[in-house]
């Protein structure tokens, strides 16, 4: 699971490196020897936990044990990780009141998940010879009856089926909302 090996004991290169005690403490930068004598002492590893800075950093620490917790952080970040999509909502000129309404709800149950969400008006038939400005204000509209603070990520533009603009969460706006639903 790990990322990548560390370099340990005498597998470490580098005639001198900066030391971390067992407790955390910094032991100052030493020599790879009296590095490895002060690991000895204590009768653990030292670990090569960042190579490329200058010096080195090594750790005095059971290598197993570094291992074991260095998984279980990685496992925890990647458990937090939120794998977020792009959620389509299509509308058409003829769309109703109520509709626009019910999906304009779903859409801000996408953006409070934290996915983005693609509002398209599609067009079939003659709607396709109306007026641009038209049917952008229908869909402009339509966005308007979101209730959830978004913002535009991509511009509404024409798309091979009509119109379509992809908005998503607005985090400053949300931020503010819940300000001021705590210091009303």
């Amino acid at each position: 699971m790990a990322a990548e090996r560390l370099n340990i004991n005498r597998e470490i290169s580098t005639r001198e490196l900066r030391v971390i005690g067992t407790e955390g403490e910094n032991l100052g930068v030493l020599t790879l020897a009296q590095a490895l004598a002060a690991a000895e002492r204590a009768g653990l590893d030292l670990i090569e936990i960042s190579p490329r800075a200058v010096p080195p950093v090594a750790r005095i620490a059971d290598y197993g044990k570094f291992e074991y917790e260095r998984s279980k952080k990685e496992k925890a970040v990647k458990a937090k990780a939120k794998v977020s999509e792009t959620k389509e909502v299509q509308i058409k000129v003829g769309t109703g009141d109520n509709d626009m309404l019910l999906k304009a709800k779903k859409a801000a149950e996408w953006l409070d998940e934290g996915h983005r969400v693609r509002a398209e008006l599609f067009l079939k038939g003659r709607y396709k010879g109306m007026s641009e400005e038209f049917l952008k204000e229908r869909l402009v509209r339509f966005l308007e009856r979101i209730p959830y603070a978004y913002r535009l990520a991509e511009p509404i533009t024409r798309s091979p089926k009509g119109f379509a603009g992809v908005i998503e969460r607005d985090p400053k706006a949300v931020r503010k909302a819940e300000e001021t639903k705590t210091n009303p």
